[in-house]
């Protein structure tokens, strides 16, 4: 390998964005902005916890979700899961967090980095309730920049082109379950828990 170990030789090696590129990084939601997050039903959320160990986290609900407080504030709600909250631990140590908003089909992405609280309720949580279950917390976002993000990475992967889509090719999340967590539990009981029913399940666990 040969790593680069200074800013230097980084931009002799990737060059310097043009101004136009730099001027679209905001530092308020714009109604554009607004549109997308809107739109998107699902985001990842990077933290940092004080030793710079780094967690990303996938957030969905439907379409709108994030809610937009003000120019300068959003909220991201927090639903059932399965209790390690690596990013809440995090966001208690550090509130730095960066955000990669997704529209299914679009090959840009608006990313919003700014500084997290967690709340555990505001009259906004009424804004949240998905089939009659409000959040059990919220993610509120101090929005430091915001822009849009080019669809190159998207493009490169074929990411919404079916025909690329392999999901069979990889084993079951009952398999899984089966070899790294509870390899007690026979297979066809992981799949039953797996199966239909996971999903009507899944704002009351």
């Amino acid at each position: 390998m040969n790593p680069i170990s200074s800013v230097e030789e980084l931009e002799a090696l990737i060059g310097h964005p043009l101004d136009r590129v730099r001027q679209k990084v905001r530092t308020s939601l714009s109604d554009f902005d607004r549109q997308w997050l809107a739109a998107s039903p699902f985001c990842v959320i990077s933290t940092t916890d004080a030793q710079g160990r780094v967690d990303a986290s996938p957030k969905g609900d439907p379409a709108g979700f994030i809610q937009v407080l003000d120019e300068h504030t959003i909220a991201i709600p927090e639903r059932p899961g399965n209790k390690l909250a690596f990013g809440f631990h995090n966001i208690l140590e550090n509130p730095n967090v960066g955000i990669l908003s997704v529209v299914p089909g679009r090959t840009d992405t608006l990313r919003i980095n700014g500084t997290a609280q967690i709340v555990r309720d505001a009259d906004f949580f009424e804004l949240m309730i998905v089939k009659g279950h409000r959040p059990r917390a919220a993610v509120v976002v101090a929005v430091d920049e915001v822009f849009t993000h080019c669809g190159k990475a998207f493009m490169r992967s074929g990411l919404w082109q079916p025909e690329t889509w392999d999901p069979d090719g990889l084993p079951s999340i009952a398999m899984l379950s089966k070899t790294y967590t509870q390899p007690e539990t026979p297979l066809e009981d992981l799949e039953s828990y797996y199966g239909p029913s996971y999903a009507e399940r899944m704002y009351r666990e």
